[in-house]
């Protein structure tokens, strides 16, 4: 008999900080990294006869993120409490958004290994974010410097099926929130995060099966483990005839394990009430339209832009399109040279490891590359030249082309000195020659490596190979005429 398949239902709660200069109730700072508890003031603390005042920007905010994501925008929606004690939320409350959010219905779409699929977005709300836990020895210090800081909770429909998808879905979502100014993004000081929930069911059924949370991942890497682990762990469970629990769980990045954190809440044991202490979020048509107008290019537009513009491939557009600063960078040299496939090459894989993220910044200008794409498009100099050159442009700013020919590195194109180069590496290695006669063909390897040595990496190295090639041939067939 062969064991029941499954099939994962995912679904990624998101946790967004809002990039706004203060808090959402106050109107204190929201720098990170600050001493602790020095950004805090009694109305994020939750102080007896405090008000909250609600952070119009961060409204506006949450709205150019509903609009990026294809939601419906309510005209009218409310703040809720949702109570649950923890030490880091002082108030014993946390002021969200629960029956009347202020999006809704929208939709995001993950390209992956060449396909595409939309994914639901259920909701999206805005809420404050509680304070930190510090855990030092036998010590638990509390840092009420996040307390208020805004957020907004982008809560998609269970569409996802595995944990790649849903690390593409997270970058997809990033790329979009970081593009239209609504969050800075960083995972590392812990601005975008998620929760994952998860279930197993039959494959071929329609019904759900028990759903496991797990809390806050901050990684796109960590996200897809913690998915693939739980699948895991899920499938062996009901395998052996045992039930899931409805739980929480957090995910061990070291030893790459979901572990059970607490039983899951429902919704009834957040007792959910009314805000009292603020008024309805009223919307106006024009208002709506102010906003939506104030929109970038998003990433979807900007990627068939610039494959149909520079003909660049569809993975290295989306490379580009999800750091703005990056893809501007690109069009700029771009801009500059018949050979923009060239320069993005160039870019992504030579240049791109010595950047500075978030955000992007180059120790190479745009016009270097562009000058430096253009020799190499040129053939006036070969691949390795370029790279050398690059590698000396990260450390000191000097012009390539200038370079080139003081140093006499333009690349060696003439079939007569190329000729003489493959003559003398043939006669340099005569064992490489005799294992390519007898059809260990990777001896070339060797004599290519041979030629480029003695050029000083200036070979043309296509040309070059196309020598060797004729030289290689017309002396097996010598070889074979002598002994026939």
């Amino acid at each position: 008999m062969s064991e029941i398949s499954y099939e994962a239902i995912i679904g990624l709660e998101v946790h967004a900080e809002l990039k706004t200069a203060s808090k959402i109730f106050c109107a204190c700072p929201t720098t990170f990294g600050a001493p602790q508890n020095t950004q805090c003031c009694p109305v994020c603390m939750g102080h007896p006869g405090t008000l909250p005042i609600l952070n119009r920007h961060a409204v506006e905010l949450a709205i150019r993120a509903g609009l990026a994501l294809n939601c419906e925008i309510a005209r009218q929606s409310r703040t809720d409490r949702k109570h649950y004690f923890y030490p880091d939320l002082p108030k014993a409350y946390q002021i969200s958004q629960n029956e009347i959010p202020l999006c809704k219905n929208g939709r995001l779409t993950v390209s992956m290994d060449g396909f595409s699929r939309e994914i639901g977005i259920a909701r999206i709300h805005i809420e404050e974010d509680a304070g930190k836990l510090i855990h030092a020895g036998n010590e638990t210090r509390i840092d009420f410097n996040r307390c208020g800081v805004p957020l907004i909770e982008i809560v998609s429909k269970p569409d996802l099926r595995s944990g790649a998808e849903a690390a593409a879905y997270l970058k997809a979502l990033r790329a979009i929130l970081s593009r239209c100014g609504v969050s800075d993004c960083k995972m590392q000081e812990g601005s975008l995060r998620c929760d994952v929930n998860i279930s197993l069911r039959e494959m071929g059924s329609e019904a759900f099966g028990t759903r496991v949370e797990i809390k806050n991942i901050n990684s796109f890497a960590f996200v897809e483990k913690a998915i693939h682990y739980e699948i895991t762990r899920q499938t062996e469970l009901l395998r052996r005839g045992e039930e899931i629990c409805m739980e929480t769980r957090r995910f061990d990045s070291v030893k790459g394990v979901t572990e059970l954190m607490r039983t899951k809440e429902s919704a009834e044991d957040y007792r959910y009430l009314p805000e009292p202490d603020l008024l309805a979020i009223r919307l106006s048509e024009e208002e709506i339209e102010r906003i939506a107008d104030t929109l970038p290019e998003l990433p979807a537009a900007q990627i068939t832009r610039l494959t149909e513009t520079y003909g660049i491939r569809q993975k290295d557009a989306e490379i580009l399109s999800a750091e703005l600063l990056l893809s501007d960078f690109f069009e700029a040299a771009a801009a500059k040279t018949r050979f923009p496939q060239i320069a993005l090459n160039l870019l992504l894989t030579e240049l791109l490891p010595h950047c500075a993220s978030e955000p992007f910044s180059s120790p190479v200008s745009w016009t270097r590359l562009a000058e430096l794409a253009e020799l190499l498009g040129e053939g006036e100099i070969n691949s390795a030249t370029a790279k050398k050159l690059l590698s000396r442009l990260i450390k000191d700013d000097f012009s390539p082309a200038d370079t080139v020919a003081k140093e006499g590195l333009a690349q060696i194109r003439d079939t007569d000195q190329l000729q003489l180069l493959v003559e003398n590496a043939m006669q340099k290695m005569p064992q490489a020659v005799k294992d390519w006669l007898h059809g260990r063909y990777a001896a070339m390897r060797s004599l290519q490596g041979k030629i480029m040595a003695e050029s000083g990496g200036r070979a043309d190295p296509v040309l070059a190979e196309e020598l060797l090639t004729a030289s290689l041939e017309a002396l097996k067939n010598g070889k074979e005429n002598l002994e026939s």
